[in-house]
């Protein structure tokens, strides 16, 4: 992977922990926190977005990769910070940076790579949109 030209600013989410995303002991079982991730990556892009590309032009974006690591545990009844930043590794993929952290803390709890690529209806390598490319560049300069 190279290294990004650009990169976004961060992008702040704040999720809450309920009871149902813990384990017996109260932490959040690990698959959870890529729930977490896919939650702030749409709400970067914005949901009426990502229907739109679905509704209109038969575009989506999926998991091509991901690289995910627990440094700490996360509890219930914490609202934690998920922080994002991506760039564009070609027209085709977006590389996600995320890392979830508790409050009041010196270092990330979870951190992640997330490469996406667009796809079409029929599961084939598409190149992303050059309004959605264009609306997602804006994000770099405007923040």
């Amino acid at each position: 992977m190279s290294s990004p030209a650009a990169i976004s600013p961060v992008y702040h989410f704040p999720v809450q922990i309920y009871y149902e995303d813990t384990d017996f002991s109260g932490v959040v079982y690990h698959p959870n926190f890529l729930k977490y991730f896919e939650r702030a990556r749409e709400h970067v892009i914005g949901a009426e977005r990502l229907n739109q590309l679905w509704q209109q032009l038969g575009l989506g974006f999926a998991v091509y990769r991901s690289d995910m690591l627990c440094h700490d545990g996360v509890e219930f009844a914490e609202i934690v910070d998920v922080q994002t930043q991506f760039y564009f590794e070609s027209k085709y993929r977006t590389v996600w940076q995320q890392s979830i952290w508790r409050p009041n803390s010196q270092k990330a709890a979870v951190t992640a790579t997330i490469e996406m690529v667009c796809m079409n209806k029929a599961r084939q390598l598409v190149p992303m949109p050059m309004a959605l490319m264009a609306q997602l560049q804006h994000n770099f300069t405007s923040a």
